[in-house]
């Protein structure tokens, strides 16, 4: 931690360095190869605290080249994962992060332009939770347990089946939590808070619950946050969609099921998701018969939070048609490829705009996220309608099904710059069913900034060759006080006053000017150190030819003391002013237990073995 002399403004260092792993998944079955985060998939979970910055230096001696975003933060433009400012093997990136939102469950995961797809399913992708102190007292520690969801597919000999030849969707017949195919956790008979994130590459989910002895029956439990952090209320359900990126938090109560298994489950037809035989289970909680501790453990408010949503206002600023077209995935009929049309958008900045979302394509559902801001979802329509969750939410990801046309409206601050918006469904993704948008500067804004931050491949932030020369001491030091000299987060608060202010003092009908310096086009094969010194360079893109993917038989592993799994079911970042450390909390070799369920015999895997995974970390 380095803190600023002169303001007492601490700032956090971390390192991750992406590398190649072997993960055992199937016992008798060869290890799957992989490249994670630290050498770990899921990679560590971060836990941080809201108003203390970070820096966070990616090193890539992985595979492919990568890019880091940091899904659910408002990163200045630079630092936000553009999908052309890749970071080569053998090369490092810092990124600065403002961690100054309301609380809330992100997560960090590869945006590399073409190896999205890739790098996130063989292993890059991780929690990174941002937390205020838990003033409303809900369930923390053991109690709070961070699920990350996946759909993936294997080969006869123990490895993933890769997406690379994929140009439609890699949907995956064995559904992972954690890096664990179909797994099964111990819990006590109270209430857990669980955060649900899908991080499948094309696989949405509509989970809910059931109880041995109660097949069909759906358990309630409560939905309490968002992408963008709490609700305004608690909204109870029995069932939870959740689609490619989406973070939702739920708590259930398993204190009427002391002694039992409760199975959570996915259901069937979910979109145009393609099911297989065991794809519609995911994991299982088995109900102890004592508490430990009633922290957390007691009723939850009527009300969570005043949630920011937008001033409401009618109209639609501009429409967005996602659509396959001549066998390109575009998005009004533009791929990202299209370096001098792909801004297809330039919302002043601060100002609040209505966008319809539609699906165009029959076949497929788009998972929209929108860099940035969080949006509310007005409507929804052409097939579901919005869900009672939804309407107490913000949001940054949303689920355009089949034939649906959703409406959201968000405030296109805090910053000015170039950021993305895009199809989440990886393989979309990566066939270019990208596009951007300019947040333009206000020439008449007049608040006082140290930095300007509009050109995400800037050259000065972009990533380094390794060098021993960087990662010394007094290089790091140095660099942490150049970033908090830049004020490039800290007056966030502020500058939305401020830009509230200059909307409120406007007249109506007169436009608010905007600086054409903001407005040009950002280049993927040159680095332009300004918005307006770049020329437009169109960029031809080849796809890989489809294939049809092998169904992979469902696993029957057997019990072995040498088969542990790498995967956690929590992981936590400890923090002190002399070190910074990630010990994974649950983890295990291969367990068995089988149950009969009303389909099909099912068998689930618990990992037990304890495996530390550590951030690099220094005091300054």
């Amino acid at each position: 931690v380095y803190t600023n002399p002169k303001t007492g403004t601490p700032i956090e260092y971390y390192e991750i360095d992406i590398k190649p792993l072997e993960q055992q998944i199937y016992p008798g079955r060869g290890k799957a190869k992989l490249w994670g985060y630290d050498g770990i998939s899921p990679g560590p979970t971060f836990h941080m605290t809201r108003g203390r910055e970070a820096v966070v230096r990616f090193i890539n001696h992985g595979q492919n080249p990568n890019s880091v975003h940091l899904h659910g933060s408002y990163s200045r433009a630079p630092f936000d994962g553009w999908a052309e400012d890749t970071t080569e093997v053998g090369q490092y990136k810092d990124y600065y992060y403002p961690n100054a939102q309301a609380a809330r469950t992100l997560w960090y995961h590869d945006h590399a332009e073409y190896h999205t797809a890739e790098n996130a399913y063989y292993g890059q992708a991780g929690f990174y939770i941002l937390e205020d102190g838990n003033p409303l007292g809900l369930p923390v520690g053991d109690y709070d347990l961070p699920l990350s969801l996946a759909g993936k597919q294997y080969q006869a000999n123990g490895d993933l089946f890769s997406p690379n030849t994929e140009t439609t969707s890699l949907y995956g017949d064995v559904i992972h939590v954690n890096g664990q195919p179909w797994p099964f956790h111990n819990v006590e008979p109270r209430k857990y808070r669980l955060r649900f994130l899908d991080t499948s590459i094309s696989r949405a989910f509509k989970l809910y619950f059931e109880a041995d002895g109660a097949l069909g029956t759906k358990i309630p439990f409560t939905i309490i946050a968002s992408d963008a952090g709490l609700l305004t209320k608690p909204v109870p359900t029995d069932n939870l969609e959740i689609s490619m990126a989406e973070r939702w938090e739920a708590i259930i109560d398993f204190s009427p099921f002391a002694g039992k298994n409760v199975t959570l489950r996915n259901s069937r037809n979910v979109q145009a998701d393609t099911d297989y035989l065991h794809t519609d289970k995911v994991m299982r909680f088995v109900v102890g018969k004592s508490v430990s501790s009633q922290q957390g453990n007691g009723d939850l408010p009527a009300k969570l939070r005043d949630v920011p949503f937008p001033p409401s206002r009618t109209g639609v600023d501009r429409t967005f048609k996602f659509e396959r077209s001549g066998g390109q995935w575009q998005i009004n009929g533009v791929t990202f490829s299209n370096v001098a049309n792909r801004i297809l958008a330039k919302p002043p900045r601060g100002a609040i705009e209505v966008w319809d979302l539609e699906n165009g394509s029959g076949g497929w559902s788009h998972p929209v996220h929108i860099h940035l801001v969080d949006f509310q979802i007005i409507s929804r329509t052409g097939g579901r309608s919005v869900t009672p969750y939804e309407k107490e939410a913000l949001k940054d990801v949303v689920l355009l099904g089949t034939g649906e046309t959703v409406r959201v409206i968000a405030r296109y601050a805090p910053w000015d710059g170039v950021y993305m918006f895009h199809c989440h469904n990886l393989i979309h993704e990566d066939h270019d069913m990208m596009a951007a948008f300019n947040v333009s500067s206000l020439a008449d804004f007049n608040y006082p900034e140290t930095t300007k931050f509009i050109d995400p491949m800037e050259e000065q932030w972009r990533s380094r060759p390794i060098s021993a020369a960087d990662s010394d001491d007094s290089a790091i030091r140095a660099k942490l006080e150049m970033f908090q000299g830049l004020d490039a987060y800290n007056k966030a608060d502020q500058i939305e006053g401020a830009l509230q202010k200059y909307y409120s003092t406007k007249a109506a009908a007169a436009p608010p000017a905007t600086a054409p310096a903001a407005t040009a086009p950002v280049q993927p094969s040159t680095i332009a150190t300004s918005a307006t010194d770049t020329t437009s360079v169109a960029v031809a893109t080849t796809s890989p030819a489809a294939t049809t993917p092998a169904t992979t038989p469902a696993p029957v592993p057997t019990p072995s003391a040498t088969s542990a799994a790498s995967s956690t079911l929590a992981t936590s970042v400890t923090t002190s002013d002399d070190k910074r450390k990630t010990s994974t909390t649950i983890t295990s070799t291969s367990k068995t237990s089988t149950t009969k369920t009303s389909t099909t015999k099912t068998t689930t895997v618990k990992t037990t073995t304890s495996r530390a995974a550590r951030i690099r970390g220094r005091s300054y």
